[in-house]
């Protein structure tokens, strides 16, 4: 029953991650996720003659250009009903064959024709200076310069009329003139040398690049025409081997859509594909009825230029804008292998705990798009993780139904008891838990620390790991680089201890003022005294210049991390059992072998637990190649910047 209330919640956090199946149409991978859709006989119908349809009406289209309509001016109507043609066609084909005619046999008519529509106004006018004017423009008529340069523009203007500019034929100018070199290689004539050389020509070779570097923006960007309602539109990528295509398609009836477009491909750094667009062919080649199964496996064996024809999606695109990049630490282990709800698991980014993200895309806000850091090189693809809602959900009714199944059990021990329980429904026991608990993601910022202002280390690790002994020799062999903050207590002093330099002695109330205040990352009792180690002793080591030692228990991480003290945390983990036998006897001890046992599963559940809060982890296999690593890591942070969380910087 829960895990049927499970299964529904997630897959409608999930969207269409269930619903639908998606496959990446250029990474291989099994088909485990792909979900086959049933047949809609309408929509094949409806779409099975656009074919025909385009070509109809762009040939109609290209006619329509070319006609003369014998009405668009007074000029032309005239010239239309003029007898001295010579028509002897009644139909306006022959009218316009017998019009070029004219202009063609005497380009000078029109000139004739003014000068007499002139002296017939010049005749009319009765104002001296409108005569005056009418007879400057008809001496510059009748001049022989102007006849013969009017005369040069009619025989432009008709050569230009015939020259209509259409869209480019293809792409691949450069291509084809690098085939006509090949085929003129062997070729001896005068034309084919002279034609290689031309073809040669850098001027020529840039001209042709230039050609096709427009012609594919013109092509990529052209509305061919409209069909049903629907714009149809006309789409070129290059698919590259070193560059994926980067979109995934589903199903949806009949109709193979765009589902998603991954950051990093060439989809989406052309900018020409979208989510919803609805594919029809592929080079030619239709994909309306075809299974992304066969989709994908279409485009893996092509290469090149990619030519899609596509119904743009009908959803209102929100206005472009620039996502910034979130860094994040992961809290959880994450396989795309294991997990039946990832939309394309071809896509899916496996990464273990404390791996740092760099999600850049939110736009499925239970889908996120990230690269691993250190992987960025080798994903030319971002990959899909879990957002963070979506994952708390998750993990919210993983643990619901743990602790329903272990209330189950328990009940099972007391099946005579008369009242019967109340049943929880999922709703009350959601509730229950906050998903600010449940760590999936934090997020992170690169942090480089000041020369003058070092950040404490803090050491821990259960009994018996080294740490404590790490801690002594740092401070034995550099007292003027390492200090370790000095502790508060109740205690009186001894005769020989300092107030300040062994201890703050303070009182009762005071301690317990400060205690309540926050102020101190770690306390307790001995012996009726109060101990602890303040937030100020550990700022006090800090502005002295050093670098502040500290041995840690687990319930004192969350207060030193919640201060502003950015810790280094480091976890000292003991090695097997036997090397941890050996290590212990060369110090003298002989620990039982359920002593053994107990530090290596205190370690584990400690890393379990307290994991996220550590931000390297050294293995003590020898206590000299420990203290090696120790050094390295505090010296790399005076060179290397680190992540530490956000929060920490605000």
């Amino acid at each position: 029953m829960i895990m049927s209330h499970m299964n529904g919640y997630v897959q409608e956090a999930s969207g269409q991650a269930k619903s639908h199946g998606e496959r990446a149409v250029d990474c291989p991978g099994d088909d485990s996720c792909l979900v086959k859709s049933p047949h809609c006989s309408a929509h094949m119908e409806r779409m099975q003659h656009y074919q025909e349809e385009l070509k109809k009406r762009r040939e109609e289209d290209t006619r329509g250009k070319h006609d003369i309509d014998p009405n668009a001016s007074l000029r032309l109507r005239k010239l239309s009903q003029n007898p001295k043609v010579g028509i002897d066609n009644p139909t306006f084909e022959g009218k316009e064959k017998a019009i070029k005619d004219t202009f063609h046999q005497d380009p000078v008519a029109e000139l004739v024709e003014l000068l007499q529509a002139l002296k017939w106004a010049h005749h009319c006018l009765g104002d001296a200076q409108s005569q005056q004017d009418v007879e400057l423009i008809m001496q510059l008529l009748a001049k022989e310069d102007f006849k013969n340069a009017y005369s040069i523009y009619i025989a432009v203007s008709q050569q230009m009329t015939r020259v209509i500019p259409t869209s480019p034929l293809t792409a691949q100018a450069e291509d084809l003139c690098q085939e006509v070199q090949k085929i003129l290689l062997s070729s001896q004539h005068k034309e084919g040398l002279e034609l290689t050389a031309l073809l040669t020509n850098p001027h020529l070779q840039a001209l042709m690049k230039a050609h096709d570097s427009v012609a594919g923006q013109e092509m990529a960007e052209e509305d061919l025409t409209q069909y049903i309602g629907e714009s149809v539109k006309l789409v070129r990528l290059e698919k590259a081997r070193d560059t994926p295509l980067g979109a995934t398609v589903r199903n949806d009836m009949d109709s193979v859509l765009v589902s998603r477009v991954v950051k990093g491909g060439a989809a989406e750094k052309s900018g020409l594909l979208s989510e919803g667009d609805e594919i029809l062919e592929i080079n030619g080649i239709s994909i309306r009825g075809k299974h992304v199964n066969e989709v994908h496996d279409l485009l893996q064996q092509m290469q090149g230029t990619l030519t899609f024809l596509l119904i743009p999606s009908s959803q209102i695109k929100p206005a472009p804008h620039r996502q910034t990049v979130m860094h994040v630490r992961a809290y959880f282990d994450y396989d795309p292998t294991d997990d039946p709800f990832v939309p394309c698991r071809e896509l899916g980014l496996s990464f273990q705990k404390g791996d740092i993200l760099h999600v850049i895309s939110q736009d499925d806000t239970n889908w996120w798009q990230a690269y691993r850091d250190g992987d960025e090189d080798n994903q030319p693809l971002a990959g899909l993780v879990p957002g963070k809602s979506f994952q708390q959900q998750r993990e919210t009714l993983k643990k619901t139904i743990t602790d329903s199944s272990q209330e189950h059990q328990g009940r099972l021990w007391y099946a005579k008891k008369s009242k019967r329980p109340k049943k929880k429904s999922m709703s009350t026991l959601c509730r229950n838990i906050d998903y600010d608990d449940i760590l999936t993601y934090e997020e992170m910022s690169l942090y480089h620390q000041p020369a003058n202002r070092k950040r404490p280390i803090g050491l821990i690790g259960p009994p018996n790991s080294g740490h404590d002994e790490l801690r002594r020799r740092l401070l034995s062999i550099e007292p003027e680089k390492f200090a370790v903050a000095v502790p508060h207590t109740t205690r009186n002093s001894r005769i020989h201890e300092r107030n300040g330099r062994e201890y703050h002695f303070v009182s009762r109330p005071a301690f317990e003022t400060d205690l309540a205040g926050g102020k101190f990352i770690e306390s307790g009792e001995y012996e009726r005294n109060l101990y602890g180690t303040g937030t100020d002793s550990v700022r006090h080591v800090i502005n002295s210049g050093r670098i502040c030692l500290l041995c840690l228990h687990t319930k004192s991480l969350q207060v030193l991390r919640s201060s502003n003290l950015k810790p280094f945390v480091i976890f000292i983990a003991p090695p097997s059992q036997e090397r941890l036998r050996t290590l212990l006897a060369s110090d003298g001890k002989t620990p039982k072998p359920e002593d053994l046992k107990e530090v290596i599963e205190k370690a584990r559940e400690m890393e379990q637990n307290f994991g996220h809060f550590f931000d390297a982890t050294i293995v003590n296999m020898d206590p000299d190649q420990a203290f090696h690593e120790l050094r390295r890591l505090i010296d790399k942070l005076d060179t290397e910047p680190q992540w530490v969380p956000t929060s920490w910087l605000c």
